[in-house]
């Protein structure tokens, strides 16, 4: 891609790498393969250079999956199906270490691109961090409604159905829908159970 980073380029970029983004390790991470094709190389080149540059990438830049990490991603995500034909473990990149791997890779394709995978990592961040805070919100007013309903024996029993309908109405609205066969998005583990170490979700 070229042309520069404008709004038209982000509106069409940030949800398709966004979507690339899952949650690992309680961790936002986009998995090697994926910045690879987005860098423009292959995914050998893209870990051939990493290596070179080792020092530059700590355990907080970038980690090798475990076997049952690599499993539930090639479960999770359609698209990396064919790394089950891989005898390597694939790497994950947080954000620092997709932006030190488009830098180590120097090219105009992988430089203008990081910039894009920087800002959909951000973008994510701040949804997560708006989401945890308006289910505090809610729940701290559901708890002040509740408690003025207890303290007011008019308050009757049909009337604090309906609010309790419409809190569960505002926190179905507030939760992104699942999308088939990939548990990967912006929602923080802690939203959804933490079913898993490795859990990933798809955002909207």
């Amino acid at each position: 891609m070229s042309g520069g980073t404008g709004a038209a380029d982000a509106a069409v970029m940030l949800p398709r790498i966004e979507s690339r983004i899952l949650v690992v390790r309680e961790q936002k991470v986009i998995i090697d393969a994926d910045l690879a094709e987005l860098y423009g190389v292959d995914t050998r080149t893209l870990n051939q250079a990493v290596k070179r540059n080792a020092e530059r990438f700590p355990m907080d830049f970038m980690f090798a999956l475990t076997p049952a990490e690599k499993a539930e991603v090639i479960t999770s995500c359609d698209h990396l199906q064919k790394l089950k034909f891989s005898k390597s473990m694939p790497f994950a990149f947080t954000e620092h270490g997709a932006i030190q791997a488009a830098n180590v890779l120097a090219s105009a394709r992988a430089v203008e691109m990081g910039i894009y995978v920087v800002r959909a990592f951000v973008r994510l961040k701040q949804a997560s961090t708006l989401h945890a805070d308006l289910a505090k919100r809610l729940a701290e007013l559901e708890d002040k409604t509740e408690a003025l309903a207890m303290n007011h024996d008019t308050f009757s029993r049909n009337t604090r159905n309906q609010l309790k309908q419409v809190f569960d109405a505002l926190r179905e609205l507030m939760t992104p829908p699942d999308p088939p066969k990939r548990p990967i998005g912006f929602i923080n583990p802690e939203d959804k159970g933490k079913k898993t170490s490795s859990q990933a979700k798809r955002k909207t």
